[in-house]
């Protein structure tokens, strides 16, 4: 489907596992928009029957069955499947609001050096603005190239719309990361190949999460460690995990989980640029 302005829109990319009825309910939402976007789903090794239902619903998705779970990696089987220049993460619980994407259309359009926006995501039922929306509207950082928003060196996967080439270029979500916090890394090797990422204020999306606790916050923690171990200076890595060893909110179990990664971590160290550094340490103030 085009946008009025001829250009096609982002591709919806959604990684889900075992949450069939979620699912569901999100693909009606999603094809319910005025302008119906191009879907691509992602069934992570499912057992609870998503993948036929989604045949057997809505047949005009296409449908990728990873086998294996590869967690967040899956996502980048979705952009590699996406024929359109741009693609819009969601999860089996976001979708984006009418006119969302074509509105994203517009904004790549006049920004040839950004690679993500990061949307507005209203968390419902309640209607709220997500805590994370506010700290990126309110982000510390300073840009270097023309942007629409505020910029941000990092995103939330259940609402952002990416430059699919740029995506593809830094090599998609980390094989090994799994879900949570997964999108630092990606965030941080756009801008370290020289790309703008920004919030977004009316692009929106919505989000309607399960409640409770999140299953993965010791995920999240390792992946805080190695993308630390894989991109920052020595000793800032060094520092940073003295800092998580002594966490009390789960800490000790991050850098336990995290050790066996040096074994890889070694050969895909790369540094980032100084300026990358300068605004990963302004966002650590910021904390």
């Amino acid at each position: 489907m085009n946008s009025a302005g001829g250009d096609p829109l982002p591709t919806v990319v959604i990684a889900t596992r075992n949450r069939r009825e979620r699912l569901l309910a999100t693909l009606g939402r999603l094809c319910s928009l005025p302008d119906r976007p191009p879907i691509v789903v992602i069934d992570n090794a499912s057992e609870d029957g998503t993948a036929a239902a989604v045949r057997r619903v809505y047949p005009g998705v296409r449908l990728i069955e990873a086998t294996d779970g590869i967690g967040a990696a899956a996502r980048t089987l979705g952009v590699r499947a996406a024929d359109t220049p741009l693609v819009a993460f969601s999860d089996d619980d976001s979708w984006w609001a009418p006119n969302a994407l074509r509105r994203a259309v517009e904004v790549f359009g006049e920004y040839p050096d950004l690679a993500l926006i990061a949307a507005r995501i209203v968390v419902e039922p309640r209607g709220a603005l997500d805590p994370t929306c506010e700290r990126m509207r309110d982000s510390p950082l300073g840009a270097e190239l023309p942007l629409p928003g505020p910029p941000v060196l990092g995103f939330v996967a259940c609402g952002a719309v990416a430059r699919r080439s740029a995506v593809l270029a830094c090599g998609g979500f980390h094989p090994r990361y799994g879900f949570g916090g997964e999108e630092h890394l990606l965030a941080v090797d756009m801008a370290s190949a020289g790309w703008g990422l920004a919030y977004v204020d009316d692009v929106v999306v919505h989000h309607q999460p399960v409640a409770g606790p999140r299953a993965w916050r010791t995920s999240e923690l390792r992946n805080r460690l190695w993308s630390a171990w894989l991109r920052r200076p020595l000793s800032r890595a060094v520092r940073l995990t003295i800092l998580m060893a002594v966490r009390r909110d789960g800490g000790g179990r991050a850098l336990l989980a995290a050790l066996p990664g040096l074994r890889w971590i070694a050969g895909e160290r790369r540094v980032v640029p100084a300026r990358v550094e300068a605004s990963l340490r302004a966002l650590e103030v910021e904390r």
